[in-house]
Formats: C-alpha cells, sequence, structure tokens
C-alpha cells in the first residue's frame, strides 16, 4: 500500500464515522500548506463533513484568522503544541466544526529559530483534545506528507475509540 493510499483509506473511514454522527471537520494547516484539506477533499463525499481549512504559513495570518496570540508565538515560537492547539481552537471557532485538525512544524532543509527541520506538531481539538509532537526525518516533501498521514491516522484512532 502506497502512502497515498494509505492516507486515502485513513480519510474514507473518517469520513464515514464522521457522517455517521453528524459531525464536521475543518483544518489549520501550516507545514502541510493545504494538503491535508487536500487529501481530505479527494475523497468523493468529503463535502458532507469538510467545511473548510486555512493555511496559516505566516505568523500574521496564525493571528488575523485563527486567533493565535503573538504573545503565545513569541513565548513558545511557531513550532511548538501550545501554537498548535491554538491553531485547532481557532479552525473550531471559524467553521463552527465539531472537530478541527491543525499542523505546524519545519519542513526544512534546516533547522528554523533552532528548531530542528522535521520538528511538528498536530493538534486535534473537538469533543476529544489531542497534541502530537512527531520527529520525522527527510527530504521537505517526506515530512510533509509523513506529517498528513500521522495527523490522519491520529484522528482516525481518536474516531475509532469513541464509536
Amino acid at each position: 500500500m502506497t502512502l497515498a493510499s494509505e492516507i486515502a483509506s485513513l480519510v474514507e473511514d473518517a469520513i464515514n464515522v464522521l457522517r455517521e454522527k453528524g459531525e464536521t471537520l475543518s483544518t489549520a494547516e501550516s507545514i502541510t500548506a493545504g494538503s491535508l484539506s487536500s487529501a481530505i477533499t479527494s475523497i468523493p463525499g468529503s463535502s458532507d463533513v469538510f467545511l473548510g481549512g486555512i493555511t496559516a504559513y505566516q505568523s500574521s495570518i496564525k493571528s488575523s484568522h485563527l486567533g493565535v496570540s503573538e504573545e503565545l508565538i513569541a513565548k513558545h515560537t511557531v513550532f511548538s503544541e501550545e501554537v498548535a492547539i491554538a491553531m485547532a481552537k481557532g479552525a473550531l471557532k471559524s467553521f463552527g466544526s465539531t472537530w478541527a485538525i491543525s499542523t505546524t512544524g519545519v519542513g526544512g532543509p534546516g533547522p528554523s529559530d533552532g528548531v530542528p527541520a522535521g520538528t511538528v506538531w498536530v493538534a486535534i481539538e473537538g469533543p476529544v483534545t489531542q497534541a502530537i509532537e512527531l520527529s520525522l526525518s527527510g527530504e521537505r516533501d517526506s515530512v510533509r506528507n509523513a506529517t498528513t498521514a500521522s495527523a490522519m491516522a491520529a484522528f482516525a484512532r481518536i474516531l475509532r475509540a469513541r464509536k
């Protein structure tokens, strides 16, 4: 099974569970730059549950569109658990969804603000809250793809546990 088909399978399962429960999903993406939203919307029928996403690549957009405070960013950096959680909470508020998934981290090729490439945070916010730190290796595209796959795998596990 290729990474793309693995992600598609996870997304399809999540969409089916969300549809069954009458729940919705939104995203707030930085490191994945829309690839998480793209993976979700590649599945036919995803519009039943996916409300939308914000790609907040710049800190100023994280603040203006997701409500992440500049103080939080200054204290913890944009590559932190605290900012990932704030991004997910911002997406919940912006879209009024049941769930939100956020991604932030350093794709590489080198470190950013002293944070090593491959350092990633994924936050899932909704009826259950979870933040996951990933330490990934590889080229920039590999880090981004692994982040998308990990975010969907974590979300699918949470949904299955709630069935």
